[in-house]
């Protein structure tokens, strides 16, 4: 929930953290509870329903059943007013942080559902795409490709590939599809803090940025918008949408580098299986 910073500190030496392995086994846990309310929610994203009530049914299967804190409930980083709510929620041209509310979904929006829940001091972090109802082709094309996006980048994933290699991978696919990549949001590192380093950028040529190494953790999560990539903040101070009003959809996992390659922490029984293996647009 904070965008990335500039582009010049891109290729700075960073205080990458390595993580233990009971660190990991940690972020496990809470990448798995993160999931798991993304489960909960799925049946009540439907026409009808309020963003409200998501995050109060959200909030309530957090706090009363998981026994995990909702980490973006009052998070204040430098610059923002606190965060009123317990997930994100945004909706068709809204890209992200979304601030659930009185807005009735309705047949044919697209959500993004972005939940991180931190457990025993931990952070875990996800978002999927929801379609209400039953929404347009294109509608259903972005979040198609944004999936593939955010899979073709984690596919980079493996000792010794650099952050420039996933956000390659991301934006060559993003934009041979005719879409666009949001460059102010990124993915970063996270585990006892919500953000960490590296930020994860969606765009960038290969080779390029911090090398990776086993026992990172950190997000993939790329937004993709149907139109141009430039965004505006609204007057809440939070809610980031497209400016030309174009749909934009975002999916998110939280990944650790491993010796053989990677692993998915964000994974529960209703998460959408990883597909076979990508091969980008050309």
């Amino acid at each position: 929930m904070s965008p990335c910073a500039k582009s010049e500190a891109y290729n700075h030496s960073m205080a990458i953290t390595i993580k233990t392995a009971s660190e990991i086994e940690a972020m496990r846990t809470a990448g798995r509870l993160a999931s798991e309310v993304l489960d909960y929610v799925t049946p009540h994203v439907r026409p009808g329903v309020t963003t409200g009530e998501l995050d109060r049914l959200c909030h309530e299967y957090m706090v009363g059943v998981q026994g995990t804190v909702p980490a973006p409930l009052n998070y204040a980083p430098p610059g923002y007013r606190p965060y009123p709510k317990s997930i994100c929620t945004s909706v068709n041209h809204q890209v992200c942080h979304g601030i659930p509310g009185d807005r009735v979904l309705k047949n044919g929006d697209i959500v993004n559902i972005d939940v991180t829940v931190i457990k025993d001091g931990f952070h875990g972090d996800t978002s999927r795409m929801f379609v209400v109802g039953d929404a347009s082709i294109a509608a259903r094309r972005l979040c198609q490709v944004t999936w593939e996006c955010m899979w073709l980048g984690i596919e980079q994933v493996r000792p010794g590939a650099t952050v420039g290699d996933i956000g390659h991978a991301i934006q060559r696919h993003a934009e041979a599809q005719g879409c666009s990549v949001v460059r102010e949001f990124c993915g970063h590192g996270i585990g006892r803090k919500f953000h960490e380093d590296p930020q994860i950028l969606h765009y960038g040529r290969p080779g390029t940025g911090p090398r990776l190494e086993a026992g990172m953790i950190f997000t993939v999560e790329p937004m993709i918008n149907a139109g141009r990539r430039e965004v505006r903040e609204m007057a809440d101070g939070w809610t980031i949408v497209t400016k030309d009003h174009s749909l934009s959809a975002q999916w998110e996992h939280t990944v650790l580098v491993t010796e053989a390659g990677f692993e998915v922490l964000t994974v529960s029984a209703g998460a959408p299986a990883r597909p076979e293996p990508l091969t980008a647009a050309a």
